[in-house]
């Protein structure tokens, strides 16, 4: 379970009292919960509508998801939904099982057919701890764990907001979407041919890869509460620069931060050949661009005033994060 001093260590020091202690005091108040609810669904006991819950299957999963990660996923579901005035019981199934969807795709992304990386959350990758069969199924899964939980009634009553729940994560993690995106990621790195990403290439690639689940999690939140067509609009805006903000953040630790912070290996994006915006715009131009983005986002809000507090909240944190 994610700790408080934790997570203070990833955004840097902070003082008693401010809003970053109140932000990383809450954020480690969701990853607590969402901690708890994932450790009961990914239980021994078998469930409906199932036969059997192998055990290595069982372990290998718990080992992919539990006691690491930030889960800034679920924390913008449940903070927008709030925010609303929706459902914490349903923004927390939904931000769950978008959760699940990301876990998987970080098992699949570790394989040695696409990243081969050893260490993940300061502890070996699914296929080192176990095998690369036993990895490969732990995603498949995980994933469709996730659309159990969210097409469950058991969270939320709702058969429409369920359905548009569902839609939308399939889109946003589908061939549109993150595994789209992987593939671009891959082509980058010239897998398939020679490849020459300029900066739209680029954009469009994280967008898919990394912020399109970023930002179906801040419109899932807007889903279980309720947002109107406008509200949701200016929360897919916030949503979305997010995302790119989240993975720019990202390309830049990788080259600045240690495996130590980061739990795992650094520096491989550049030896690989893959399409970042550090490579096209510097750092120095990339800070820039995370600093603008945050700016969007802050006023994709600002209509909410206070109440969206948290989620201006997290779009500075997502570029001033240490992991």
């Amino acid at each position: 379970m994610t700790t408080t001093s934790s997570t203070q260590a990833q955004t840097g020091s902070v003082k008693a009292g401010t809003p970053a202690v109140e932000f990383t005091h809450r954020l480690t108040e969701v990853a607590g919960t969402v901690e708890t609810f994932l450790v009961e669904r990914l239980g021994p006991e078998v469930g409906p509508g199932e036969i059997a819950r192998p055990p290595r299957l069982m372990e290998a999963m718990r080992h992919a998801v539990l006691g690491g990660g930030k889960r800034l996923r679920p924390f913008l579901a449940i903070e927008t939904a709030r925010m609303l005035g929706g459902s914490e019981a349903a923004a927390l199934a939904a931000g769950a099982g978008i959760e699940l969807v990301h876990c998987y795709s970080l098992v699949h992304d570790d394989l040695p057919a696409m990243d081969d990386d050893d260490m993940r959350r300061g502890k070996p990758t699914v296929h080192k701890a176990y095998d690369e069969a036993t990895a490969i199924l732990v995603g498949d899964a995980l994933q469709t764990l996730a659309f159990e939980i969210v097409a469950d009634p058991t969270w939320q009553p709702d058969a429409r907001i369920r359905a548009d729940l569902v839609l939308g994560l399939a889109r946003a993690s589908g061939l549109g979407g993150m595994v789209g995106g992987q593939l671009l990621d891959l082509t980058a790195e010239g897998r398939f041919g020679a490849a020459n990403m300029d900066v739209d290439d680029t954009l469009r690639m994280q967008a898919m890869k990394t912020g399109a689940i970023l930002a179906f999690s801040v419109e899932a939140g807007a889903i279980v509460g309720g947002a109107d067509e406008g509200q949701r609009a200016a929360l897919l805006r916030y949503g979305l620069a997010l995302g790119q903000a989240f993975q720019i953040a990202d390309d830049i630790l990788d080259r600045e931060a240690s495996p130590e912070a980061m739990g795992k290996a650094t520096g491989k994006d550049k030896d690989a050949g893959k399409a970042t915006l550090v490579d096209r715009l510097g750092i120095d131009g990339a800070r820039a661009e995370c600093d603008r983005l945050v700016g969007v986002c802050e006023d994709a809000v600002g209509a909410w005033g206070e109440k969206a507090r948290i989620l201006r909240d997290a779009a500075r944190f997502t570029v001033a994060r240490k992991t």
